[in-house]
């Protein structure tokens, strides 16, 4: 199963309460978690996925099982972009021409759903309890969804003494190459 920060079990509902409940339960989740919606309505995928993107969360993706629909969606962020700032930085497009580590910083749902092959996830909110998994030596090229907790990241690790760390510039919303799915 992919995890998630909440569940709500929208199950025999039909159109439009699965997006009322999702509605409801999304604003009492935390930015940048991740909730999952279990629902038995088809057009529950439809509805789920034109709602997440009008009001600024992201869609992730629909597991089936049997009869019932899993949706994760990751709560987004009411603030405006931040200014980048941590100063060395990687283009998306020569990451794979690289020898480094590409970290994944992003949820773990957002990593099951596609990642690029090789890259380690270690979301955003574990990093600083996990660093030991990391080596200081190795060149890490940090990765999220847009560069913002990408940005962030890069910062933290720079801070706890790992000398050769460069955000990834733009995210994974702007990748192109092949994903690999852990579903």
């Amino acid at each position: 199963m992919i995890q998630a920060n909440q569940q709500l079990d929208a199950k025999g509902l039909a159109c439009p309460m699965p997006i009322v409940k999702t509605k409801k339960a999304m604003n009492d989740i935390d930015e940048g978690h991740v909730l999952e919606v279990q629902a038995t309505d088809k057009g529950s995928t439809a509805d789920l996925q034109a709602w997440a993107t009008t009001v600024g969360h992201q869609y992730l993706g629909t597991v089936e099982e049997g009869e019932v629909l899993y949706h994760y969606i990751r709560k987004g962020s009411d603030e405006p972009e931040v200014e980048k700032s941590f100063e060395h930085t990687v283009s998306l497009e020569t990451i794979e021409s690289r020898d480094g580590l590409i970290l994944d910083v992003r949820e773990a749902a957002e990593y099951a759903f596609g990642h690029i092959e090789g890259a380690k996830s270690l979301p955003m909110g574990e990093l600083e309890s996990r660093l030991e998994e990391l080596d200081k030596e190795e060149e890490i090229l940090v990765i999220c969804r847009t560069g913002k907790r990408s940005d962030l990241a890069a910062q933290l690790l720079a801070k706890k003494g790992f000398k050769k760390v460069y955000n990834v510039l733009p995210g994974m919303n702007e990748w192109n190459g092949k994903i690999t799915k852990t579903l």
